[in-house]
C-alpha cells in the first residue's frame, strides 16, 4: 500500500499523455483559458521554474502586478506574451516540475503553450514570419543554390543587409545566424563515404542509418561527416538518409497537422530499414526528441511512428551504446586545452542521461579531472525564437550564465549538442569575454561528435 501513495511533489518518473489534437475541444479557447488558469495558478504557488526561461518571469510579473496579487485579477488577453516566450524546450516538464503526470495535478506547461498556438492558428492568427523561417527544407534548398551570397548577406558584419533583414524579416541585426553549404551532407556522404573498419569490435554487429536532419544536411554538414567517420571507424555498416525535416520548427508554430504529415512520411521511409536491422541515429537532439517522444504523442496509434521511436538514437547516445556493448576501436588521443560542454535542453528532455558527457569522457585526458567542464543550463536560443528581434536580447540574457561560465572555464573548445545553442553560446562568450584578460574565444563552437572525431584524428 505504501508504494501506491502519491506524495506531494511526486518523485516518480514523468509520463506524458498523447495530444488530443484531433478533438475540436483541443482548439476551444474558453476551455484553453480555463486550463491555463488552472495550471498558471499552480505555477504561481510553486515558482520553482522562475529561472528556466522567460515564460515564467512574465507570468509571475503579471500576477504580482495584478490588483489582488493573484491570478483572478489578471486579464486573459495578457497571457499571450507568456505563450510567446515558451520555446518548447521541455525542461520544466522533464527536469523541474513536481506536478507532472502521474501526479494528480496533471500539469504539462509546454503542451499547453503548444495547444494555445495551435488554437490561434486554427483561428487564422498565424505568425507570418515564423511560418517562413520554419520552412527549413525549402529555405535550405534555396539557400544552398546561392550559399556564398546567402552567407554574405547573413553575416553580422554586413550592416546593410542585416538591418534590412531586421526590418523585413524581423531577424535581429546582431544575431549570429547559421551558414548554408552548397554541398549537403547527403551529397557528401554519397561522394566520399569512409571505409568501414573491419578490425573494430563492433564490426558486423551494428547497422545504422544516420538521419541527416535539416540542420545537419544544409547548415552544418561537418557534424554529419564527423558522425559518419566515427561510426565507420567503429565498424558500423552505414547509410545516410534525409527524407525530410522532423517538424520541430513547425511544432513551435503550432502547426500540428504539418508535423503529423512529416511523422507519417519520415516513419514510412525508415520502416523498411528498421526491418533490415538498421538503427536510426539523429544528429541533432531536437530531432531525436521529435522521433522518440513528440511524434508518438501526436500519432499514438500509428505503428510505423512507434517502430521508429523505438529504433531511434541520439548520436552521442549511440556512440556510448557501442562503447558499452562492444567496445570502441582504438585510436582516441587527448584533446589539447580542455573542453567546455553544454548539455542541450532537448538532449536532457530525452531522459537518457548525459550521453555527451559520457562520450567525451571516453577521450583520454577527459575521463577525469577538470579538463571537461559541463554546463547543464538553458543557453537561451530556442530555435528561430532566439534570432527574432523581440527575443534575441532576451535569449542572450537567459543564456548569460552559460556564456559567463564558459568564459570563466576558458577552455580551448566549446561544444553543445544543439548546434544552434553552440552558435548562441559562442556569441555570448564573445560579449562576456571581450574585456577579460587572458581569455581566448574559441575559433568555432562545435558539436561533441566533432570533438570526438578530432580525438580519433578523423577530421
Amino acid at each position: 500500500m505504501r508504494g501506491s501513495i502519491m506524495r506531494e511533489g511526486s518523485l516518480e518518473a514523468p509520463t506524458r499523455h498523447p495530444l488530443d489534437w484531433q478533438n475540436p475541444d483541443f482548439y476551444d479557447m474558453e476551455k484553453i483559458d480555463a486550463e491555463m488558469r488552472r495550471i498558471f495558478d499552480i505555477c504561481h504557488g510553486c515558482r520553482r521554474c522562475f529561472n528556466l526561461c522567460d515564460s515564467f518571469p512574465r507570468l509571475f510579473d503579471l500576477i504580482d502586478a495584478a490588483p489582488t496579487g493573484e491570478l483572478d485579477s489578471v486579464d486573459s488577453k495578457d497571457f499571450k506574451p507568456v505563450v510567446d516566450a515558451c520555446t518548447l524546450c521541455d525542461l520544466c516538464y522533464m527536469t523541474k516540475c513536481p506536478y507532472v503526470p502521474p501526479h494528480e495535478f496533471n500539469l504539462d506547461f509546454p503542451h499547453l503553450m503548444l495547444r494555445y498556438r495551435a488554437a490561434e492558428r486554427k483561428r487564422g492568427h498565424k505568425d507570418a514570419i515564423g511560418d517562413q523561417l520554419s520552412q527549413t527544407d525549402r529555405n535550405g534548398k534555396l539557400a544552398r543554390l546561392a550559399a556564398p551570397i546567402a552567407n554574405w548577406a547573413s553575416d553580422r558584419k554586413n550592416s546593410f543587409t542585416r538591418n534590412l533583414m531586421e526590418k523585413v524579416a524581423d531577424i535581429h541585426h546582431d544575431a549570429e545566424l547559421p551558414k548554408f553549404h552548397a554541398k549537403t551532407f547527403v551529397a557528401r556522404a554519397r561522394s566520399d563515404a569512409p571505409a568501414v573498419n573491419k578490425a573494430a569490435p563492433a564490426y558486423g554487429k551494428r547497422k545504422a542509418a544516420i538521419y541527416a536532419t535539416c540542420f545537419g544536411n544544409y547548415n552544418n554538414p561537418d557534424i554529419g561527416v564527423a558522425a559518419q567517420k566515427i561510426l565507420a571507424h567503429n565498424g558500423v555498416e552505414l547509410r545516410v538518409e534525409y527524407p525530410g525535416c522532423c517538424g520541430m520548427p513547425r511544432l513551435e508554430q503550432g502547426d500540428i497537422d504539418d508535423v503529423a504529415a512529416k511523422a507519417r512520411s519520415v516513419s514510412q521511409h525508415f520502416s523498411a530499414l528498421i526491418d533490415e536491422g538498421y538503427d536510426i541515429v539523429a544528429l541533432v537532439p531536437s530531432c531525436a526528441l521529435m522521433l522518440k517522444f513528440e511524434w508518438p504523442l501526436i500519432l499514438p496509434d500509428d505503428p510505423l511512428v512507434k517502430k521508429l521511436s523505438q529504433a531511434t538514437f541520439d548520436i552521442s547516445e549511440y556512440i556510448v551504446d557501442i562503447a558499452k556493448r562492444h567496445g570502441l576501436a582504438e585510436g582516441l588521443k587527448p584533446l589539447d586545452g580542455g573542453v567546455t560542454l553544454h548539455l542541450a535542453c532537448h538532449a536532457r528532455a530525452q531522459n537518457m542521461g548525459a550521453k555527451a558527457t559520457e562520450m567525451l569522457r571516453l577521450i583520454p585526458g577527459l575521463d577525469k579531472g577538470s579538463d571537461l567542464a559541463v554546463i547543464e543550463r538553458c543557453a537561451g536560443h530556442g530555435g528561430s525564437w532566439g534570432v527574432r528581434k523581440e527575443f534575441f536580447e532576451v535569449g542572450m540574457k537567459v543564456g548569460k550564465p552559460v556564456a559567463r561560465t564558459a568564459v570563466k572555464e576558458n577552455k580551448a573548445h566549446i561544444a553543445s549538442e544543439c548546434p544552434l545553442a553552440a552558435i548562441h553560446i559562442r556569441q555570448g562568450m564573445e560579449r562576456e569575454g571581450k574585456d577579460k584578460e587572458g581569455f581566448t574565444l574559441p575559433v568555432k563552437a562545435e558539436h561533441p561528435v566533432e570533438l570526438f572525431a578530432k580525438a580519433y584524428g578523423l577530421i
